[in-house]
């Protein structure tokens, strides 16, 4: 199964000058196409941490999106990050040139141009928008920080390299709402469902209301998570609770 992970880069983000608008655009366009992300990294500017980060992740083979420092400032490290992770050397793209100049013109010399200094063998995603193209390599997809390009270029992304993944697992996602109780008293319902339906993922959240309420739900494989939630909710009658379904 295909891993989707999504890196949001930049101090302005985690300096809180600016909001990450990117973690739920993928969450939504993935599940618009039957996939799930699978993890998602916050990083600094910061050349030990991306390099880290991209080396981690190209190893394990996992599909990521990574939003922000393919700029041309020298705060901008993603693009040499990038390189040093894929065992490459940075070297012009000309496709890349090409599409700079297309919308800039003379105006492309002597600094735009060094946005279309890429990895070696890497290929571009197109940036509806201003035509600055990302990249990509080793399944890895590098878009600019901002949303409003690297929102369709995810979707490009998506659509052109990865349809034969859309809505392969007949995958679904059910809760109930258990009333006037504590995660404590359930947890041992939880450990008899974790081991009997391995396949499946269970998830607990407690609200804080007056009334001490409890969602309670599995999402995985549509047979598993049916017969897991049967013996949820009779599980939650017997041991005295009260539940409500949820939509």
């Amino acid at each position: 199964m295909a891993c989707f992970g999504a890196l949001i880069i930049g101090d302005e983000i985690l300096s809180g000058k600016c909001r990450d608008a990117h973690l739920g655009n993928v969450i939504d366009a993935l599940k618009q196409r039957g996939l799930a992300l699978s993890w998602a990294h916050y990083l600094a500017d910061d050349a030990v941490q991306i390099t880290g980060a991209l080396k981690a992740s190209m190893a394990r083979g996992d599909i990521v999106f990574s939003f922000g420092g393919i700029g041309a400032t020298p705060d901008d490290l993603t693009r040499q990050c990038a390189a040093e992770a894929a065992g490459v050397p940075i070297e012009r793209h000309p496709e890349a040139v090409a599409e700079i100049v297309a919308r800039f013109g003379e105006a492309a010399y002597p600094k735009r141009v060094l946005m279309a200094d890429f990895p070696q063998g890497a290929t571009l995603i197109p940036n509806p928008v201003n035509r600055i193209a990302g990249f990509a390599i080793n399944r890895h997809y590098f878009m600019p920080g901002f949303p409003e390009m690297a929102h369709p270029m995810v979707a490009w992304v998506l659509d052109t390299h990865y349809p034969h993944l859309f809505h392969l697992a007949n995958a679904m996602e059910q809760s109930i709402l258990v009333l006037d109780a504590g995660e404590s008293q359930l947890i041992d319902l939880m450990r008899h469902i974790v081991g009997k339906y391995p396949e499946i993922k269970l998830f607990s959240l407690p609200k804080l209301d007056a009334r001490r309420t409890v969602e309670l739900g599995v999402k995985g494989p549509a047979a598993q998570v049916e017969a897991a939630m049967n013996e949820i909710r009779a599980g939650v009658s017997t041991a005295g609770f009260h539940w409500q379904a949820l939509p």
